[in-house]
């Protein structure tokens, strides 16, 4: 009987000193205060009881490296499922952030050049492809660069549905002002696709998801997510499901877990695999947002009121000045998908959120103030409107 009971006294011992550390474990803020694992989770449960937020899943990034990653709340509600840390959550938009700086691989290796204009690889007219046929009257298409895609300039709205006439339009002069749209996106990968005969599925699984570790990450569905997967939630709570995306789009078709995007960031404050000059180009100032909020783009309203801020666009990734240095953010929304990533450059302190819940983002706020330190975040731009506002 000794040999069990030693067995169990070593066994506490481990999981009590394991449980003290994981409490003892320090995330300092870019403003140099220190918050402990209890104060962090304490921080996220009271938000997301007061919001009404069904599950969140939360990373904490030092100096290039995943320093906290918890989940909370439920993947589903109904099933009472928990989530977790490798729980597949869909991406939406922080797609386009992983797809732009693949896009920057490429032109390290001088594969693209950013300032082409995409008719010159296309092997036939925009127009001719069927999704773009509503071009045809319209040849300002022509002017396009990937430069300008990336960094929403091309003047197209952010998706056609939302037009009354349901057709693509551009509408206004392309490079003259910025106007966020995923359908610029898709004619960026379609560029990558039939004018460079390029996989992007391929392209994404080895440079980011292969390369960063993200096993569980994907442009498409795959069956092994299945046991373990999230579905969205509505305001009310309304079970939304997942959608199961059988098609690759570089505007918003990835899953991913928060351990898996967490990585990536990380990996995108270290500049592991792609060269200095290619990062600061990519969080480079290539178009000043002067709208006073993102959406919708097709009646855009101009303000200097993130003037002071310097609110303005790189490739694949939304720019500001922050009370800690330059700062850099994308955000990823659907029905019942709220998620958001930011990070303060030369404070070396990054925050990434993903929920599934569409209350998610009006806790995003009060999350960046508390965990990172008050940044100056434009959530009023970005519409995250707090939930007790």
């Amino acid at each position: 009987m000794r040999i069990p009971i030693i067995i169990i006294l070593v066994s506490l011992c481990w999981f009590f000193g394991t449980a003290n550390a994981n409490q003892e474990v320090r995330f300092t803020r870019a403003d140099g205060e220190s918050l402990t694992a209890v104060e962090i989770d304490a921080t996220v449960n009271r938000l997301m009881n007061s919001a009404n937020v069904a599950g969140l899943a939360l990373a904490l990034i030092s100096d290039g490296e995943v320093s906290y990653i918890k989940a909370y709340g439920m993947a589903d509600v109904a099933g009472k499922r928990a989530l977790q840390t490798d729980t597949v959550m869909y991406g939406a938009s922080l797609t386009k952030s992983a797809f732009a700086w693949m896009i920057m691989t490429l032109v390290d290796e001088g594969s693209v050049d950013l300032d082409k204009p995409i008719q010159k690889y296309l092997p036939e007219p925009l127009p001719e492809y069927e999704d773009y046929s509503d071009l045809a009257s319209d040849d300002r298409w022509r002017v396009w660069t990937l430069r300008m895609l990336l960094s929403h300039q091309s003047g197209l709205p952010n998706w056609r549905w939302f037009s009354d006439s349901k057709k693509l339009e551009i509408l206004f002069e392309p490079g003259s002002r910025y106007a966020y749209s995923g359908e610029g996106i898709q004619i960026a990968q379609l560029t990558l696709e039939a004018g460079l005969e390029l996989d992007v599925n391929a392209l994404m699984q080895e440079r980011i998801f292969d390369r960063f570790g993200m096993q569980r990450s994907s442009m498409i569905w795959r069956e092994d997510f299945r046991p373990n997967f999230a579905r969205g939630h509505s305001e009310d709570g309304e079970n939304l499901g997942h959608h199961m995306r059988d098609s690759v789009q570089a505007a918003g078709s990835m899953d991913t877990t928060i351990t898996d995007y967490a990585a990536f960031l990380a990996a995108v404050m270290r500049s592991e695999g792609l060269s200095s000059d290619a990062r600061s180009e990519m969080l480079g100032q290539q178009v000043k947002i002067t709208t006073r909020h993102q959406f919708p783009t097709q009646f855009p309203v101009d303000t200097d009121v993130n003037e002071g801020i310097g609110l303005s666009y790189g490739l694949g990734w939304g720019l500001f000045q922050s009370a800690f240095g330059p700062a850099f953010f994308k955000e990823g929304h659907d029905d019942g998908t709220n998620n958001y990533a930011l990070c303060l450059d030369e404070a070396g302190r990054c925050m990434l959120v993903l929920s599934n819940s569409s209350n998610g983002e009006s806790i995003f706020l009060y999350l960046a103030d508390a965990l990172l330190g008050k940044t100056g975040l434009p959530w009023e731009w970005e519409r995250y409107v707090p939930y007790d506002h």
